[in-house]
């Protein structure tokens, strides 16, 4: 219904081709409202409380409700203390009043970083394409303020070896200075989310720029600083526990400078990986899916590997840390980095006795997944995973987050200079539990008991029933916009999605938080595990 007022107080409505509250509203309506067709202050109070789950809600808050309906003119001056059905149904799709995603961080905060999702960055500081652009400090305050807690520094000597500039080695990226981006870390860290912010460092440097480096990093972050007074941590801390703390992840190198490579070693790791040309999220979000490996695979899958090219230099398994910093190596708070020439199913070996990050490329992770995603899950109930963009990225462009997602990675970097679906569904990911960075995992992907038995570890490969259903409480695909109920099923929740679309040539697709593509006359697909 439309409506335009005659003289001051008389509403006059017209019919017009915009959504009509459907049943399932009027219902609710119905349900809440009093003799006269109206709801009340009290009636719809106890709306937020019992449909809403607002438990926090008072009376106050529906008065304001109403209040701002009546500014809007959604409540005409005899309704001036309750609402109407119109009211009410654009209530329902106020962003502001009744806003789809929680506005608050409402996830328990007090387990441990490994149990959560962290919004990630990838070389943070370039501010185009990962072979010719300038390095600024610019983009990493862009990711800050956007609510990212993972900023990723490569950080070398600059060209008279005597300080620590900022840029992407080998290349002809500009530098920026390192204590330039530390400034601009600590000014803008906080402002979207007090939850902590993780640098993770890619390390060059000699044992004298590695002194000097760890002198700014205190002197600049002081208090705000987190580093354990221990070497090694047999469990990392809580969210709740770092906030308003910045902590420090690297590996420390053995050699300086030593040469990297992007190339996974071993007969089968450098195969091309499929990506259909027609997938419900268009080329560049293929469908979820790992092909079944074959034999040669399988073995493949366990044969040797070298270091992964995203976390400096190389560290020979069993050598000490002998030519690193002391004064930089206790700043270390996330210890990172495989030996090597392991397995990739050795490198993600849990070990009982300290816990620590390792980070794979996207064709690495592919591969392991394929053969050995139980070890990887498990690997990440009490261990940080990162994941990183292959190095044939030099676009800046980002991949599909959902197969790390689904094996527990903690940390999924992203190009967020870069553009695209995939960055807009990490950024709407991360809009989850008040946009504060952290998404705590789904329970199938946390520890449930015995950490030998592989029964009881989710396996994101194996057959299973699908248990959510959808329901289109209405729709105007005109705007490519509508919201749906999620029923999780017996002792699950019920939740309302708002769903942004986007228009191709070949189909109509809607973008949402949930995995879910939208066709007309073909209805709604599930085309992605849920793990909300």
């Amino acid at each position: 219904m439309g409506n335009y007022r005659v003289c001051v107080c008389f509403t006059r409505k017209f019919k017009s081709d915009a959504l009509s509250p459907p049943d399932d509203v009027k219902d609710l309506f119905n349900k809440y409202s009093e003799s006269g067709g109206q709801m009340s202050v009290k009636s719809l109070h106890r709306f937020l409380l019992e449909v809403q789950g607002h438990n926090d809600a008072t009376e106050k808050d529906a008065e304001h409700v109403i209040e701002v309906l009546r500014q809007r003119r959604h409540v005409s001056v005899f309704q001036r203390h309750g609402l109407n059905l119109d009211g009410f149904f654009h209530f329902l799709f106020s962003e502001d009043l009744n806003p789809v995603i929680n506005s608050k961080v409402h996830h328990d905060m007090t387990a441990p970083l490994s149990h959560y999702f962290i919004y990630t960055g990838h070389n943070s500081y370039l501010t185009g394409n990962q072979l010719s652009s300038d390095c600024s400090d610019a983009p990493i305050i862009k990711a800050l303020r956007r609510g990212v807690r993972v900023i990723e520094l490569d950080i070398w000597p600059n060209s008279a070896k005597d300080d620590v500039h900022v840029l992407h080695g080998r290349t002809l990226t500009t530098p920026v200075e390192l204590i330039k981006c530390l400034r601009s870390i600590k000014e803008h860290a906080f402002v979207a989310s007090q939850y902590p912010v993780i640098i993770t460092l890619e390390d060059h440097l000699t044992r004298d720029l590695q002194a000097k480096a760890a002198d700014m990093i205190t002197k600049t972050f002081g208090e705000l600083l987190y580093y354990p007074k221990s070497e090694g941590l047999e469990e990392f801390p809580s969210p709740e526990s770092l906030k308003g703390h910045i902590i420090i992840s690297t590996k420390p190198p053995k050699e300086y400078l030593e040469a990297k490579t992007d190339e996974v070693q071993g007969n089968g790791d450098t195969e091309k990986l499929k990506e259909p040309d027609e997938e419900p999220w268009g080329d560049d979000i293929p469908d979820y899916k790992l092909d079944v490996p074959s034999e040669r695979e399988s073995a493949n899958a366990a044969g040797s590997i070298e270091e992964d090219s995203d976390d400096g230099s190389v560290v020979s398994q069993g050598q000490p840390d002998k030519d690193v910093a002391p004064e930089y190596k206790r700043l270390i708070t996330i210890r990172a980095g495989k030996p090597k020439g392991v397995s990739l199913k050795d490198a993600i070996k849990v070990d009982g006795k300290q816990v620590k990050r390792v980070s794979l490329s996207e064709p690495q992770l592919q591969k392991v997944a394929r053969s050995h995603s139980t070890h990887v899950v498990r690997f990440t109930h009490k261990n940080f995973l990162r994941i990183y963009p292959k190095g044939t990225r030099i676009d800046s462009s980002n991949y599909n987050p959902l197969v790390a997602w689904t094996h527990g990675a903690q940390m999924v970097a992203f190009n967020m200079q870069g553009y695209g679906r995939q960055l807009w569904l990490v950024h709407g990911f991360f809009r989850a539990n008040g946009g504060c960075g952290y998404v705590k995992k789904p329970d199938f992907l946390l520890p449930n008991g015995s950490e030998d038995d592989d029964q009881l570890v989710f396996n994101p490969n194996a057959s299973r029933p699908v248990k959510t259903s959808l329901k289109v409480l209405f729709g105007d695909f005109s705007e490519f916009f509508f919201r749906s109920e999620l029923d999780l099923g017996p002792g699950g929740s019920k939740y309302i999605w708002e769903m942004d679309g986007i228009r191709t040539s070949r189909k109509h697709t809607l973008i949402p938080i949930l995995l879910l593509t939208f066709t007309p006359g073909l209805g709604l697909q599930v085309c992605l595990q849920i793990l909300s």
